[in-house]
């Protein structure tokens, strides 16, 4: 795994989609269920890793699941860079 993989990926999340610093998000915070990133900013989130990681998310593996937290993304992310 890329070492700094959850870093740089949870830095985009803080710095996209939280309002306020008041909340400490960490690998494992819930994204979704959480309610800090919402479908529209699921859209935007997979396009930056696409374009981050130069691979292919297809649209039934971003599901809410997948990218419910830092941990999470980083799976899917790295059963595509695999290939």
């Amino acid at each position: 795994m890329e070492s700094n993989m959850k870093d740089i990926i949870l830095n985009y999340v803080i710095a996209e989609y939280l309002e306020d610093d008041s909340e400490t998000l960490t690998y494992d915070s819930p994204l979704i269920s959480g309610g800090i990133v919402d479908s529209f900013s699921m859209v935007s989130l997979k396009r930056f890793l696409e374009n981050r990681y130069s691979i292919s998310i297809p649209d039934d593996e971003a599901t809410p699941e997948a990218f419910d937290s830092v941990n999470k993304i980083c799976v899917l992310v790295e059963k595509f860079t695999s290939k």
